[in-house]
């Protein structure tokens, strides 16, 4: 494995958007880290695309085997959900990944594999405006999940709170305000920079 970059940041951060466009940036050369959950899948998910949607007796069964790298359960308004990491092969070749999550899965992962090859790529947004951002995608048909959107704003609160951001490093942060271009074109140039030394 070469590197492991990993977008963090707090929901409604645009880290989706980001993830997608650095991926579609064939110069990167990016594979997917595909995590596993065990909520259900949505409407426009597929199956090993954004997750391996799976459920709680596979969970323990690859706990069991030992290759569950981490993993953090959610109690939601429509049950616990749990998202997690599987030592699954996906980081083994010459080739760089991209993964993204929270705060505490890089912390996890950059502690198995080792910090030089787990990079972190935290991006940062006025709180203000990310609350805008999730009320207007809570607002499309087929969302209006209210309760879940105000619980995720609130523990981003706490989980990338200044002290634990120190805590794991975070150095190098990207502004993702107004012009979502300029951030990616940051992100890029950095990850490049990481491939060019090899």
């Amino acid at each position: 494995m070469k590197h492991l970059f990993y977008l963090c940041g707090k929901s409604a951060s645009g880290k989706d958007t980001i993830y997608e466009e650095l991926l579609k940036d064939e110069s990167l050369q990016l594979r997917p880290l595909v995590p596993y959950t065990t909520r259900p899948i949505r409407a426009g998910e597929m199956e090993g695309q954004e997750y391996h949607f799976t459920d709680r007796e596979t969970l323990r069964r690859l706990e069991k085997a030992g290759k569950v790298i981490e993993e953090r359960t959610y109690e939601t308004v429509c049950g616990l959900w749990t998202y997690f990491t599987v030592d699954d092969g996906i980081l083994e070749g010459d080739t760089d990944v991209i993964g993204i999550g929270t705060l505490q899965s890089y912390v996890r992962l950059r502690d198995y594999f080792g910090e030089k090859q787990v990079i972190p790529l935290y991006i940062q947004v006025d709180d203000g405006l990310r609350l805008e951002r999730a009320l207007k995608r809570e607002r499309k048909p087929g969302n209006r999940r209210y309760e879940e959107m105000c619980r995720r704003f609130l523990a981003d609160q706490a989980d990338f709170s200044e002290e634990n951001l120190r805590r794991a490093g975070i150095g190098r942060r990207f502004q993702n305000d107004e012009n979502r271009s300029i951030c990616i074109a940051e992100i890029a140039a950095y990850i490049r920079s990481y491939q060019a030394e090899g």
